[in-house]
């Protein structure tokens, strides 16, 4: 397999480290406007150094014989349709997208996530000497997730912004504190410039309805011009 599905693979692994918050990252709020690892330009509540027990992450590990999980009937994991979204900039990784105000940042290099209890974001920049494809993605995603079932793998042209956008579900990484895993939905965004990819992973609960704000944020995604 090519070296940038291995990247991929390293980059789901990133997700499960910065969604633990480990108390190595730096957490800061992206509403304030102080320097950071990524230097930092939007808004968000600091995150604690450890991820609250309720936490889900995307699915990073791979596990070939786990089962589906039965989706909770009542997912509490809707973003509300009130919630204010700020711009977030990376002047390591040179790119910006919007990300929801008051969600728990924790950054390591060009790398950050946003989350809120079983929902998240999260942004990673790998090496892509290969440009990833519709089956590769589809075989790594597989290869590399828990209990992973892909809904679809396509080409997107996201204003400016060309991506390949994978939408399934998985079981999350079990939890830290509690082993309590969760079915969620992802959707997952490459967005190669070069020889870089921006990984772009939002995730929730099985049944919960985000659409529109996963699509305000992916649609938001850019790569600095300067």
């Amino acid at each position: 397999m090519s070296k940038v599905i291995s990247s991929i693979s390293a980059c789901l692994l990133v997700g499960l480290l910065l969604a633990g918050c480990s108390s190595n990252n730096s957490s800061n709020n992206a509403a304030a406007s102080g320097s950071s690892s990524s230097s930092a330009s939007a808004s968000a509540a600091p995150s604690s150094s450890s991820a609250p027990s309720d936490t889900a992450s995307p699915s990073a590990s791979a596990a070939p014989n786990e089962k589906a999980l039965v989706p909770e009937k009542s997912p509490l994991g809707d973003i509300p349709d009130s919630q204010q979204f700020v711009k977030y900039s990376s002047a390591t990784g040179k790119y910006s997208l919007e990300v929801p105000e008051g969600w728990a940042r924790t950054e390591q290099g060009a790398d950050v996530s946003f989350i809120s209890k079983l929902d998240g974001v999260q942004v990673s920049v790998i090496t892509a000497d290969t440009a990833p494809t519709i089956e590769s993605t589809k075989s790594d995603l597989v290869k590399n997730g828990r209990a992973v079932k892909i809904v679809s793998v396509k080409e997107v042209k996201l204003h400016n912004e060309k991506a390949i956008k994978a939408s399934y579900s998985s079981n999350s990484e079990p939890n830290s504190v509690t082993g309590k895993q969760v079915r969620q939905d992802n959707e997952t965004y490459y967005f190669v410039k070069g020889n870089q990819a921006a990984v772009l992973t939002m995730w929730a609960p099985l049944g919960a309805d985000n659409i529109d704000q996963w699509n305000k944020m992916s649609g938001s995604f850019g790569w600095d011009t300067k």
